[in-house]
């Protein structure tokens, strides 16, 4: 059976510079909707945590949106929310037991595409019902995003950037997000023509993303990552990129200023240094590692 992941390998470089774009988040402002009406009520669901909806709830928002987790793949994010959950005070007085998965832990730590493709064959090898059970969680999660999700348009400026970028940049969607989802969404908001390849969670972590398409392939100083969270930020780093930050909370301000004035720089080979330092801290600063419960 051919390697999916060929599609990133085989592609040769067309243009000067190469830049990895994420979707959900960074180009599109749809990380609440789908956490808050997909995800969460999902996780809820197909894990019995009804009596600790309103912890779940928070502990899913703080893992997936606003700490620096952000972005992190499905699998282990959702182990992130059981073990925040096992640590709280409240739910541990209410006898609740958050979900014991010690299959799923071990299929995350040993695999790297984190999809459903790769799950469902693993379910079916071992017959093992937790991965049974979160195969099924994902799979209604996907419904959900498919019925619900629409009609989100890009932020403002990703268009304008994504047409700035594309005559001189390769330009690659780099994401966690099944790549049926991003293939709708870039379509339906007719910019999926700028990418040369879009790449979802099937095709590997980002990371395996950006080092198959961009690894060895362009000079330093002509890689460049623009993402959403610090998951980005590492992996680009594994593959020497440069990165610019979709400020959370601040999209359009962060967009607004990419095409104004840093894509210009990236080109010129003035972006690194203290410019790039200047827009990572601002960016790791709205990110917290404590959950505010704790602090």
């Amino acid at each position: 059976m051919s390697d999916p992941a060929h599609l990133l390998r085989d592609l040769a470089p067309a243009r000067e510079f190469f830049v990895g774009v994420d979707s959900d988040g960074c180009a599109f402002d749809t990380m609440e909707i789908k956490h808050k009406e997909c995800f969460i009520p999902n996780i809820i669901n197909h894990w019995d945590l009804q009596a600790a909806s309103k912890f779940a709830r928070e502990a899913a928002e703080f893992v997936n949106l606003y700490s620096i987790n952000r972005g992190v793949n499905r699998f282990p994010g959702l182990t992130m929310v059981f073990d925040l959950l096992a640590a709280r005070p409240e739910v541990v007085r209410r006898g609740i037991t958050p979900p014991d998965v010690p299959t799923l832990r071990a299929w995350i730590q040993r695999e790297t595409r984190l999809g459903n493709p790769a799950l469902q064959a693993e379910a079916r090898k071992t017959g093992d019902p937790v991965l049974a059970r979160a195969l099924a969680w994902s799979e209604a999660v996907n419904r959900s995003i498919g019925e619900i999700v629409r009609g989100v348009p890009p932020f403002p400026f990703v268009r304008e950037s994504l047409e700035k970028l594309a005559p001189r940049a390769d330009i690659v969607v780099v994401s966690a997000t099944p790549g049926e989802a991003l293939a709708r969404e870039w379509r339906e908001h007719r910019i999926d023509g700028y990418a040369r390849a879009i790449a979802g969670q099937e095709l590997g972590s980002k990371k395996e993303h950006l080092t198959l398409a961009a690894g060895g392939k362009y000079p330093p100083g002509k890689i460049l990552m623009i993402g959403d969270a610090p998951g980005d930020l590492s992996a680009g780093r594994a593959v020497g990129a440069l990165f610019y930050p979709i400020v959370p909370g601040h999209e359009d301000v962060s967009w607004e200023r990419f095409f104004e004035e840093a894509a210009e720089r990236f080109f010129a080979g003035t972006y690194a240094g203290a410019y790039e330092d200047a827009r990572i801290e601002e960016f790791l600063k709205v990110l917290p590692e404590t959950p505010p419960w704790r602090t």
